[in-house]
C-alpha cells in the first residue's frame, strides 16, 4: 500500500511490460493501479476462466511488484532484470522466490525473465543515500465490516516539513555558527563529584542548541520557522483497507514522516487494530459465531436468517432427523472472510450451537407419555430389591442437607491435596 498522493514517478528504465500488462501508465497512482488490477483479476480469474490461468498469474505478478514501493522503484530504475538481481535495495528479500512462485523455478535460468525480452542493458547503481529518519507509527481502528468489505479512510496527520522560507537553513546564509556551549557536538557533558576519587559523568542534550550543535543569533533567524528549520504542517492520507486484511497488518506511506535537513524522511506506518464485533469472531480466514435453538429444532431440523457483514441476508437450513447436540459446531463453506489480495476466495463460517431446553412441567403427564412414544426407548434397568431405599433427587441449589452442603462441596472440590482423592472430572462438549 503506497504512493498515496505521491504524484507522477520518473522512470529510468525502458521496461514497461508490467504497466502494459495492467493497462496503466507509468505515473499511475496507487488507487488507479488497484482498480485496474481488480478489474483484470475478476475478468481472468481461473475459477471463471480456467483457460486464462497463466494470464492471471502474470497479472498477479505485475500487481505484486507495482503495489510494493521498493519493488516498484527498483523496476522503474532497472526493469525486471533489476528485480531478478536484487538491485536498488528493494529487489532483494525473496524476489527470486516471488519469480519462482509465479513462473517456475527455471525463471532465472539463461538470463531470461517473464513476458520475454531482456531487461535494461546497462547497470546504474543508485548514489549514496542520506540517513533516514525514524518511521512514525499510527494505530487505525477498523471494524470487522471494514476488513470484510474494504474501506478507504482519510487520516489527518501533523508533521514537520522543511521551512520553504529559509530552505531548512534556519536564517540568513552563513548566520549559523557552532554552538559554544557544546562545541558543536550537540551533547553537554556534566561531571559531578560523588566522593574522594569518585566522579560521575553524565551526558544530556545541549539546552542551547537543542542537540543540533549549531546556533543562530536571534536577529538572523528565519521569521517563519524562528530558526528551527522546520514548520508544522497537516497532511491528509488516504488509507486503503483492502478486503481480507488482518489485525496488526501495516500500511506504509513512504517518505511521509517528519522532515529534517539533510535527512531522508521516514515512513508513516498505519497499523490496523480490529474492533470487537458483537456477533462474529475472526480466527484466520474463518468466522465464528454462536446460535441458540430450542430442543424441537435440535431434533426436528430448523432454519434461521443471518445478516452477514456485507448486509446480505443468508438463510441457513438444517434437515430434520440430523440431531444438533449442545456445543456442537457446523460449517457453512465459503461464507467466512475474503482472502487478502484474492477476495474471490473466502474462508468458512463456523456456527456453534447452544440448546435451550423447555422449563419444568412444560406440558401435562399425558402429553409427556405421548412424547415418550416418539423418542428412543429408555435403557433397561434392573428391578429394585426389597431392601432398596427410595430417595428423591432435587435441584442442587435447593439442597441444604447438613446446613452447609454447598460450602462443603466447594471446599472438597478445591482441595487438590485431599488424601485419597483422585483428579477432578468435568463434562466437556466439543
Amino acid at each position: 500500500m503506497a504512493f498515496f498522493g505521491m504524484g507522477p514517478r520518473p522512470s529510468a528504465s525502458t521496461d514497461t511490460k508490467l504497466y502494459d500488462l495492467l493497462g496503466v501508465p507509468q505515473n499511475v497512482e496507487n488507487t488507479e493501479l488497484k482498480k485496474a488490477y481488480r478489474k483484470l483479476a475478476k475478468q481472468f480469474h481461473p475459477d471463471k476462466n480456467p483457460e486464462y490461468g497463466e494470464k492471471f498469474k502474470d497479472i498477479s505478478f505485475a500487481y505484486e511488484v507495482l503495489s510494493d514501493p521498493e519493488k516498484r522503484e527498483t523496476y522503474d530504475s532497472y526493469g525486471l532484470e533489476g528485480l531478478k538481481e536484487g538491485r536498488g535495495g528493494g529487489g532483494g528479500g525473496g524476489m527470486e522466490d516471488l519469480f519462482s512462485s509465479f513462473f517456475g523455478d527455471n525463471i532465472f535460468g539463461g538470463g531470461g525473465h517473464p513476458f520475454g525480452g531482456g531487461g535494461r542493458g546497462g547497470s546504474r547503481r543508485p548514489g549514496r543515500r542520506r540517513m533516514k529518519g525514524e518511521d512514525t507509527m499510527h494505530q487505525h481502528k477498523v471494524s470487522l465490516e471494514d476488513l470484510y468489505n474494504g474501506k478507504v479512510a482519510k487520516l489527518q496527520l501533523s508533521k514537520n516539513v522543511i521551512c520553504v522560507s529559509c530552505g531548512g537553513v534556519g536564517g540568513k546564509p552563513g548566520a549559523m555558527q557552532p554552538c559554544r556551549t557544546c562545541h558543536g557536538r550537540g551533547i553537554k557533558v556534566t561531571i559531578r563529584q560523588l566522593g574522594p576519587g569518585m566522579v560521575q559523568q553524565m551526558q544530556s542534550t545541549c539546552p542551547d542548541c537543542r542537540g543540533e550543535g549549531e546556533r543562530i543569533n536571534e536577529k538572523d533567524r528565519c521569521k517563519k520557522c524562528n530558526g528551527v528549520k522546520v514548520n508544522k504542517e497537516s497532511k491528509i492520507l488516504e488509507v486503503h483497507v483492502d478486503k481480507g486484511m488482518k489485525e496488526g497488518q501495516k500500511i506504509t506511506f513512504r517518505g511521509e514522516g517528519d522532515q529534517q535537513p539533510d535527512v531522508e524522511p521516514g515512513d508513516v506506518v498505519i497499523v490496523l487494530v480490529e474492533k470487537e464485533h458483537n456477533q462474529f469472531k475472526r480466527i484466520g480466514n474463518d468466522l465464528y459465531m454462536e446460535h441458540t435453538i430450542g430442543i424441537t429444532e435440535a431434533l426436528c431440523g430448523f432454519q434461521f436468517s443471518l445478516t452477514h457483514l456485507d448486509d446480505r441476508k443468508i438463510l441457513i437450513k438444517y434437515p430434520p432427523g440430523k440431531i444438533i447436540q449442545p456445543g456442537c459446531k457446523r460449517v457453512v463453506e465459503g461464507e467466512g472472510m475474503p482472502l487478502y489480495r484474492n477476495p474471490f476466495e473466502k474462508g468458512n463460517l463456523i456456527v456453534k450451537f447452544n440448546i435451550e431446553f423447555p422449563e419444568n412441567n412444560f406440558t401435562s403427564e399425558d402429553k409427556l407419555k405421548e412424547l415418550e412414544q416418539l423418542l428412543p426407548r429408555r435403557p433397561e434397568t434392573a428391578s429394585p430389591s426389597e431392601d432398596s431405599e427410595e430417595v428423591t433427587m432435587m435441584d442442587f441449589e435447593q439442597s441444604n442437607s447438613g446446613g452447609n452442603s454447598r460450602e462443603a462441596y466447594r471446599e472438597d472440590d478445591e482441595d487438590d491435596d485431599h488424601p485419597g482423592g483422585g483428579p477432578s472430572v468435568q463434562c466437556a462438549h466439543q
